[in-house]
């Protein structure tokens, strides 16, 4: 089953639950995927789905940064709920051992030397680990892999 018919899913058992904010959340997401297929004229596959959640996923820590800083734990308290919603439909996360390891076999592969080439390594970087890793996470490793 695609990640996509998995959401679909989870929204109907969600309607059927009446657990309205996990349907407000699984709504969300399923609008954000429509917007970008309607978009782009294209039907998304896994990894679309993942980059859409990721997105989701840095709105919702943004706006609980945002909302804390305002003093307003209520409204940092829903985005918390939806982000841990979305987070469910993430692949599992590469550990930061195995962030730098695959971050370092790709500077060594593109032989990239120093912070002039952190444009080519985040680009191929960006391709093999999308979905996979925190590409905040991922951006601290490449610039640390060619500082050394």
């Amino acid at each position: 089953m695609s990640l996509k018919d998995q959401i679909t899913e989870d929204m109907k058992t969600a309607m059927r639950a009446k657990d309205s904010e996990r349907l407000g959340t699984i709504r969300l997401l399923l609008a954000a995927m429509k917007q970008k297929e309607v978009d782009e004229r294209v039907v998304l596959d896994d990894v679309a789905v993942v980059a859409i959640v990721d997105k989701l996923i840095k709105q919702r820590k943004d706006s609980i940064a945002a909302f804390e800083q305002a003093a307003r734990q209520d409204l940092a308290d829903k985005e918390k709920a939806e982000m841990a919603v979305l987070l469910a439909y993430l692949p599992e996360r590469m550990s930061a051992e195995e962030v730098t390891a695959a971050v370092q076999a790709i500077v060594t592969e593109l032989g990239a030397k120093g912070p002039g080439d952190m444009g080519k390594v985040m680009a191929a970087v960006k391709t093999r680990l999308a979905g996979k890793a925190d590409m905040g996470q991922v951006s601290a490793a490449v610039k640390a892999a060619l500082a050394g």
